[in-house]
């Protein structure tokens, strides 16, 4: 949905040349480098491709709301750079939707999983999960892979309309097959959220305000406390107890009418974001797609809705590219987008020994707690209450109100994260590392826990660093991919934490979630992944995303 204005070449805001008039004296010089001085990249110079390097600094110049004084491919004449201004604020928040759904959705899951389960009665209740995680795959590599191909700006929207969509529809299923083949659908949505969202919303980020990221995982969790407290009083009061003998539909109507608050909740969401606000294409999107007159005027657009001013010209990104002849055949242009289908996005995030380091390791920490994470989550509230009627205290109504409060406990979480990865000795790494760690342990814990208080309290202690676990990686995975492959290694990762993720049911129906093998399981992964962070090789702390 674009505004009026959108369409419209931008008002010149200052004096500037806006298209390209030629290259210069210097059209056989070598590609410049942006000597941006206290802005350093995440990456050392030369780990992707030199072109694409300076245009991202370029651009990151005039997105940070400095005053380069810059030579050759530069920002001559800057007045005053937009910086962090009314548009990003605004993009701050329709992205926290973003980070809302991918949360929400699995915790409803495992919340009417009991329910669906009594009522249903599936030969192997697990299943459900199982479709949910084979959902949440199948979209995190469709709109990861796919937003690198085609762009964010629509896979930032249709994600969110598509798990609106079917979390509605699925409240009307009749059957295990039917709403099983529904949470693969509304999950085919939440898959793409993050992948796409983190990437857009960092494209557009002065690298002053990178810490932002991690800050918007406190939408992540308070999309925990917004399911549980509609649970509560729906699946806690229209639900059969876990030892009743027959549960029919008329008894057992709580988890249709969750579904259709949450999905409503999901729909209000994608309409605020599709109606009420005009999202533009990440211009360093652009720029690596070789079209700098629309990354140019993406630049402007969001000059002026900030009210700033900028004097980056098409002259200056394609002054980046002296060097290097330009390709304006038909053949050379199809020949580019037929890149975007072949595995060179893959192949720029292991150009390098340190690079190959890093989207390895990440991707294996991904892995390990896209296992640990459902494995214990989604079976927790059925944990609770099958231990709750061991201890004497397991009423359907005390598992969805502990349910709260664990998700209340776990909300100030992403907020201690933001704070820790700003703090100069111990930043991303560090935060990431103890709070994984941390996690595994809680759950080791929540084993010897001899009465439900006991068991509540473990759990929040879980929920309050894993939510710290969750603030820091989802901000600092996106900061270790260069614009071009982003999409792509937030793909990767996100990938490798559906596969594992539907691991989780299946080690569930192996292991027996009655027993404590399934949370031995997860907490030592958790405990190997926090390892493994100590191992990165780039910290991302104060330094700008290319």
């Amino acid at each position: 949905m674009n505004r009026p204005d959108e369409g419209r070449k931008p008002e010149l805001i200052v004096m500037g040349n806006l298209s390209h008039n030629g290259g210069g004296d210097d059209d056989d010089a070598a590609p410049p480098e942006v000597n941006n001085a206290g802005d350093e990249g995440i990456m050392p110079l030369g780990d992707i491709d030199p072109v694409y390097e300076a245009k991202a600094k370029l651009l990151n110049h005039a997105l940070s709301g400095k005053h380069p004084d810059l030579s050759n491919c530069s920002a001559r004449g800057v007045i005053q750079e937009i910086g962090m201004g009314r548009y990003q604020w605004q993009l701050f928040a329709v992205a926290g939707f973003g980070w809302a759904s991918d949360n929400l959705w699995p915790v409803v899951l495992s919340l009417i999983y009991t329910p669906v389960a009594l009522e249903l009665l599936p030969d192997k209740p697990p299943l459900l999960a199982l479709s949910q995680n084979i959902g949440l795959l199948m979209g995190a590599m469709f709109w990861g892979f796919g937003c690198d191909m085609f762009g964010r700006r629509w896979a930032f929207n249709l994600t969110l309309g598509t798990t609106a969509v079917f979390g509605l529809a699925a409240a009307g299923a009749p059957n295990f097959t039917a709403i099983a083949t529904a949470a693969a659908l509304w999950s085919f949505g939440v898959g793409g959220n993050l992948p796409v969202d983190s990437a857009i919303f960092l494209e557009f980020l002065p690298a002053s305000h990178q810490y932002l990221l991690t800050v918007l995982s406190f939408t992540w969790s308070l999309s925990q406390v917004i399911a549980t407290s509609i649970a509560w009083p729906l699946l806690g009061n229209f639900t059969c107890q876990i030892d009743a003998k027959e549960c029919t539909k008329g008894e057992n109507m709580g988890w249709r009418y969750s579904l259709i608050t949450i999905g409503g909740f999901t729909m209000v969401m994608f309409l605020l974001r599709f109606l009420a606000f005009t999202i533009y294409e990440s211009p360093k999107y652009l720029a690596s797609k070789g079209d700098d007159a629309k990354a140019v005027r993406v630049v402007y657009m969001v000059a002026r809705r900030n009210g700033k001013m900028t004097t980056l010209t098409v002259d200056q990104l394609t002054a980046c590219e002296n060097g290097y002849a330009p390709k304006t055949s038909a053949s050379s242009l199809v020949m580019r987008q037929l890149e975007d289908v072949k595995l060179h996005k893959v192949q720029t995030l292991f150009a390098t020994k340190k690079l190959a380091l890093s989207t390895s390791l990440i991707m294996t920490i991904w892995a390990f707690i896209g296992l640990g994470y459902p494995l214990y989550i989604t079976f927790l509230p059925f944990i609770q209450a099958s231990k709750g009627a061991d201890f004497g205290d397991g009423s359907t109504y005390l598992t969805y109100r502990n349910s709260l409060i664990i998700a209340v406990v776990g909300l100030p979480g992403a907020l201690v994260g933001a704070y820790l990865v700003e703090r100069p000795r111990i930043g991303r790494k560090g935060t990431l590392c103890v709070s994984t760690i941390l996690t595994g342990a809680f759950l080791y814990g929540s084993t010897t826990a001899l009465n439900s208080d006991a068991l509540l309290g473990w759990n929040c202690a879980f929920s309050f660093t894993s939510n710290v676990m969750y603030s820091v990686l989802y901000s600092y995975t996106p900061e270790l991919f260069p614009t071009p492959s982003r999409g792509t290694g937030n793909a990767l990762t996100a990938t490798c934490n559906r596969i594992f993720g539907i691991m989780a049911p299946i080690v569930a129906m192996v292991g027996d979630i009655k027993t404590p093998i399934p949370v031995y399981v997860s907490s030592a992964l958790f405990i190997a992944a926090g390892v493994l962070v100590v191992f990165l090789p780039f910290e991302s702390r104060g330094k700008a995303a290319l």
